[in-house]
């Protein structure tokens, strides 16, 4: 029987000494493990580790403050296994509530002699048992000691760099930034897209639940199905080898309805890899007309192509390449789609590293590359046409900043509001522009905006 904590522990340390990213770190130690009969991973075991490798990645700076109060040395200074070793422990302490405090540190106990720590093991059997102790003794539970400074306090407690914590709190105040700060820790959901040229969403619905798998339709996105826990793999849910469904974010879903594509229309998709928008696109116009899906890397357009296939869409043409190269769409298409590329700050529940790996000096980076590409392919379209821009991040220097600088230099374009009817339309803020805030409306964090150009634009 395979340890689903050695598993974490192997997937965790792959961090450190191969800068691994957490989903590949974790994939290439499951892997590694994979077998059949006696040596074969639970499904039980498979969510153990799954939830040890994301959970102690969200909260390391959490973890981390734990150890510099029960150390004599800070989390910094200790070697790094052992570090991971004691994040292991105190994650199962602080946050896995079912797994009983003995086993945790037991286990953990035993991961150190399983590797190469035997010496440090009383070390970590005391820690942990005095975080217990202290835990028992606190009148709140926690017996973490968490600065004074609001957004220092929010940043270690909730695990955040503090200038995440400083954005939120300077634009929507300290009591729902903590709010957001929370939803981002939990496990993010899975949603469906139903596709609407093969089936209905009630037939949908149906076969799921006749499946035992349970489903609830999400507010404001007519196609939208969420599961309501874990069902096994994706292939062997109901409708899927018949294109009844995609997996897509209802939030990346709000991005093509506000597109609002017609049949008959050329769009072109210029970072379109994996094909969720691309697809939704090419629904949405009842598969006439044509799509480009445009990306810059090869092997993901791919993923287009099998998507558009399994959905049976035939409106779809793939393009390699950067879509700051392309000449040949200038002033052809009747509407644009640039989903840019971004931080991922409206997405940080989904990617559990993300936190740590973005800093303030690559979002200066990725603006000017976002205007960059705003700036090309606004050239793409015709007079009177629209372009949507679009980001999974919730930084104003990524989404308000690229839009005002583009007015301001194209004064034959302007912000659309769709009308009332467009399920977008029910996250329009005052500018015109559209925010979804994950707190508020339970879907990951998304920034849009459709933009006009004029019929007699000369450009």
């Amino acid at each position: 029987m395979q340890n689903p904590r050695q598993i974490a522990f192997l997937a965790l340390r792959d961090l450190d000494r191969r800068g691994a990213f957490a989903d590949v770190a974790l994939d290439r130690a499951l892997k590694k493990v994979s077998g059949t009969g006696d040596r074969a991973l639970l499904p039980l075991d498979r969510r153990l580790a799954t939830e040890l490798v994301y959970g102690c990645i969200r909260r390391r700076r959490s973890l981390d403050a734990a150890i510099d109060q029960f150390a004599k040395k800070p989390a910094d200074r200790q070697p790094p296994d052992l570090r991971w070793i004691l994040h292991l422990g105190l994650y199962q302490l602080r946050y896995l509530d079912d797994i009983p405090a003995s086993a945790a540190v037991d286990t953990t106990v035993e991961l150190a002699k399983t590797n190469g720590l035997k010496g440090l093991a009383g070390f970590v059997n005391g820690l942990l048992r005095q975080y217990l102790r202290a835990a028992q003794a606190a009148a709140s539970g926690d017996p973490l000691h968490l600065p004074e400074e609001p957004i220092a306090r929010l940043a270690v407690a909730h695990s955040y760099p503090d200038w995440i914590v400083a954005n939120w709190v300077e634009r929507l105040g300290v009591e729902e930034a903590e709010q957001l700060a929370q939803w981002f820790n939990r496990s993010p959901s899975i949603d469906l897209r139903v596709n609407p040229l093969r089936t209905a969403i009630a037939t949908v619905e149906s076969a799921f639940q006749g499946a035992g798998i349970e489903v609830m339709r999400v507010p404001h996105l007519p196609q939208a199905l969420r599961l309501k826990s874990g069902a096994g793999a994706i292939v062997n849910w109901p409708g899927f080898a018949e294109g009844w469904w995609t997996v897509q974010d209802s939030s990346a879903q709000l991005t093509s309805y506000l597109l609002d594509p017609q049949p008959g229309e050329l769009i072109i998709d210029a970072c379109a890899a994996p094909g969720g928008k691309t697809t939704h696109i090419a629904e949405l116009m009842g598969d006439r007309g044509t799509i480009y899906a445009c990306d810059k890397t090869p092997s993901r357009l791919k993923k287009v192509k099998e998507n558009s296939d399994r959905l049976g869409l035939h409106a779809i043409e793939v393009l390699a390449g950067d879509s700051r190269e392309f000449a040949q769409f200038d002033r052809r298409a009747d509407r644009v789609l640039l989903d840019a590329p971004c931080s991922g700050l409206g997405t940080l529940h989904r990617r559990a590293d993300a936190r740590w790996r973005q800093t303030p000096d690559n979002l200066v980076q990725l603006a000017q590359l976002q205007g960059e590409l705003l700036a090309k392919t606004a050239q793409w379209v015709k007079p009177g046409g629209v372009l949507v821009y679009a980001t999974c991040t919730l930084h104003p220097l990524e989404n308000e900043k690229p839009i005002r600088d583009f007015l301001a230099t194209h004064p034959d374009w302007a912000i659309e509001v769709p009308p009332a009817s467009n399920p977008a339309a029910h996250f329009v803020t005052p500018a015109g522009w559209l925010e979804v805030w994950p707190h508020r409306y339970d879907l990951d964090g998304f920034f849009m905006v459709r933009l006009r150009k004029a019929p007699d634009a000369s450009e």
